[in-house]
């Protein structure tokens, strides 16, 4: 989905115009994909703007930094003021918001530490990403050949830039495939993930969905649902889950801030289930859809811009 441009772009404790947000081609994160980021999502509620779960995805940014053994120059709170700061200064009601971390110009060679540590943060605005009918009638998905890091190799909990030219390679495989997106298994041929979701499956009205060791980004989303799954009475099973359970599974769906609740209505040309969007796949998404649209927040997981 194209970037519509707006006025201006955080960078390093001030705003710039948009057009002079730049970086120098030498820049460390350019060569080595030495960047750590986060996807999270303003939506227009009831209340006016909001940003859903902005503590937890700016903590998230900072696990991410450390693991990579680098510092962030701004606190977690001096990122979420920014955050907000940035919207209102582009006077967005709904957007997508994109914080990110990354090494800077200073030393072309491998090792990062001669390279200063800079930070941006940019918004604009960003529709359904999977296709304006997907969150209605879900998407038709593949198994990647292209597999997880097997463990001790990438840490798979950062969200890290360099992590993500394996996630281009299973989007482009489904893309030209014919299909939406692509479902990652694990080292040991177990379920993951998608290219940038968390996957979630339904069986005998029980919900699953693959544990960290999976190989799989800790979803800020995929934490949401599994807290409103439980306080619906549906319950959550977090576990290890073979490939073939795609196949003999009620429902599915990914989730993600750019994903939001998305069904999945095939698998390699299967249909899931009926081939549409199961009934709790689609009382996940009205409950989630409550919150964030509509502000019913009892778990306070929205930051209001205009507080």
């Amino acid at each position: 989905m194209p970037v519509t441009k707006v006025e201006s772009i955080w960078m390093n404790g001030a705003l710039v115009k948009w057009d002079d947000a730049r970086i120098h081609i030498l820049s460390h994160v350019i060569h080595y994909g030495s960047s750590w980021f986060e996807g999270i999502r303003c939506y227009d509620t009831a209340r006016g703007p909001a940003i859903f779960r902005l503590d937890k995805h700016i903590r998230r940014l900072m696990d991410s930094v450390k693991i990579y053994r680098t510092q962030s120059p701004y606190s977690e709170e001096q990122l979420c003021a920014a955050c907000c700061d940035t919207i209102r200064a582009n006077k967005m009601r709904a957007c997508y918001i994109r914080p990110v971390v990354y090494r800077g110009y200073g030393d072309v060679g491998v090792n990062p530490m001669g390279c200063p540590v800079d930070v941006a943060i940019a918004v604009w605005e960003w529709g359904t990403y999977l296709g304006p009918a997907a969150l209605a009638e879900g998407i038709e998905v593949c198994i990647s050949t292209w597999h997880r890091p097997a463990p001790n190799t990438l840490p798979t909990m950062a969200k890290a830039g360099g992590n993500y030219l394996l996630s281009q390679l299973m989007k482009l495989e489904a893309v030209q495939a014919g299909f939406s997106e692509a479902i990652a298994l694990d080292v040991s041929g177990n379920l993951s993930e998608g290219s940038g979701e968390n996957l979630f499956l339904v069986r005998d009205g029980t919900l699953y969905t693959p544990p960290l060791c999976s190989a799989l980004l800790p979803g800020i989303t995929r934490l949401s649902i599994m807290s409103i799954a439980e306080g619906l009475g549906i319950p959550v099973k977090e576990m290890v889950i073979p490939r073939e359970m795609v196949y003999v599974a009620d429902e599915m769906f990914f989730t993600g801030t750019a994903a939001e609740i998305t069904p999945i209505r095939s698998v390699d040309r299967q249909l899931v289930g009926s081939g549409k969007p199961g009934p709790v796949t689609l009382r996940l998404q009205a409950a989630f859809f409550d919150v964030v649209k509509n502000a019913n927040d009892p778990h306070k997981w929205l930051t209001f811009v205009y507080p």
